[in-house]
């Protein structure tokens, strides 16, 4: 996907959490993330935005910036967090892709903020629209290019920073995106990501783009899991 599509894409999925949270309302239970209010939901997502605009002007190398908390009242809390969202996607649309910013990790640059919030924007609307519409959100079925994208966000920006417990080697297939990765996970290691070479491995998480995107982010999917599961669960994103 292209840097202006990330945008897009996150001004869309947005709008739609945006909409899922006011029609929960903020004393709603997010099913998905066990604990959390739609209230610290969004407040979650205001502040992680928050960052981001601050990580556009920060040292790359340095520490990451601290940002304000976002307002407890709720009206006051959309409110900072509409002009936060704006802001992100103004300063970002206006540096465009390639420009230096701090990121997590060992990342930088406005292209790892642009794909990281289309994602981060999109998996938290799946949580908001659990809240609003419980456990079946039929009318929610992210299209099979982006899912496949956060397939690949998920394993090479997330999963390949924990390092695993146990060994073994995971297919991941979405195959209605024509995708398919491998991950070799190794005791005490970081997993290695790479495309799929054989279908011979030790466990496998088969489905849609769609179902793999919300599985590996361990929200309710339909993808299949084959041999052994602990080896799934060991693909860890937060």
């Amino acid at each position: 996907m292209e840097f202006a599509e990330y945008l897009t894409e996150t001004r869309k999925q947005a709008a739609a959490l945006r909409a899922a949270a006011v029609a929960a309302g903020p004393g709603a239970q997010v099913p998905t993330c066990p604990g959390w209010t739609v209230h610290r939901l969004v407040r979650h997502v205001a502040r992680v935005q928050a960052q981001v605009v601050l990580s556009l002007d920060a040292d790359p190398d340095g520490e990451a910036p601290r940002t304000e908390r976002p307002p407890e009242d709720w009206d006051e809390l959309l409110a900072f967090w509409d002009a936060t969202l704006t802001t992100m996607l103004d300063e970002l649309a206006r540096r465009g892709p390639g420009q230096p910013a701090w990121a997590f990790a060992h990342f930088h640059g406005t292209s790892f903020w642009a794909r990281r919030q289309a994602h981060e924007t999109a998996i938290h609307r799946l949580d908001a629209e659990h809240a609003a519409h419980g456990d079946d959100v039929p009318h929610l079925v992210f299209e099979p290019e982006f899912a496949a994208d956060g397939v690949d966000e998920a394993l090479h920006v997330m999963v390949a920073r924990f390092p695993a417990e146990v060994a073994g080697t995971v297919l991941v297939h979405a195959a209605d995106a024509g995708h398919a990765w491998q991950v070799t996970l190794t005791e005490g290691g970081k997993p290695e990501i790479g495309k799929a070479t054989e279908l011979d491995t030790d466990a496998s998480l088969v489905g849609t783009a769609d179902a793999v995107y919300r599985a590996l982010w361990k929200r309710p999917s339909t993808a299949v899991v084959n041999g052994d599961p602990a080896l799934v669960a060991a693909l860890r994103t937060p």
